[in-house]
């Protein structure tokens, strides 16, 4: 798939004003600072379409992109650790439970995991609301740039072995850079045939 167009469309707190759930959307969440913002304009081939920080906790609110004229990419905020009092905090969660619960075109959620790191139970946790919820998930590992090739297999071995603990099925997963755009092709080629698929199923 190539990008054509991406553009900022909206930002909201509330599920129910987002765009109309007519084409399909993707959202993209991990814990704060797990490198979002910037897969996100890797994938897009646009530098500053999601602002980047530093500082955790940046992305608030659920915000829409229009890509190719033709499905979102959803970008929400983090869950787990970020400088906001508790009652901030539970109010994201509810945000974000609502949305990916109620959305009727949501197809796919993609889990940012980096990949320096061993599974965590906060990501565990997140995981398995997903799959409680009946919410088709994806695992995206980010920052492999940070780490050598067969330092990266180790890791990913390592993340299967966990998930295979909890899970009958382990979701599909992509090792990304967005330094050196490594896993871009294979995720917009993924959302590329789910396009397809909903667009068959929509018309049928």
């Amino acid at each position: 798939m190539k990008i054509q167009d991406a553009r900022y469309v909206m930002s909201n707190s509330d599920y129910e004003k987002c765009p109309k759930p007519d084409l399909p959307e993707y959202a993209f969440i991990g814990r704060s600072n797990v490198g979002k913002s910037s897969l996100i304009n890797m994938l897009t081939g646009k530098k500053s379409l999601a602002k980047t920080s530093q500082q955790p906790g940046k992305t608030q609110l659920i915000n829409h992109y229009f890509i190719n004229d033709n499905w979102y990419l959803v970008d929400l905020p983090g869950y787990g650790y970020a400088k906001v009092s508790k009652t901030e905090r539970e109010k994201w969660e509810k945000m974000i439970g609502d949305y990916l619960h109620n959305r009727p075109n949501l197809v796919c959620t993609f889990v940012l995991i980096d990949i320096r790191h061993e599974a965590l139970a906060v990501d565990l946790e997140f995981m398995e609301e997903l799959g409680q919820g009946g919410i088709p998930f994806h695992i995206i590992f980010t920052k492999a740039d940070k780490l050598k090739p067969y330092q990266q297999e180790v890791q990913v071995t390592k993340y299967k072995e966990k998930l295979g603990e909890i899970w009958e099925e382990i979701p599909p997963m992509f090792v990304t850079s967005a330094e050196k755009g490594e896993g871009r092709e294979g995720i917009l080629e993924t959302i590329e045939s789910y396009n397809h698929t909903f667009e068959k199923t929509n018309i049928e």
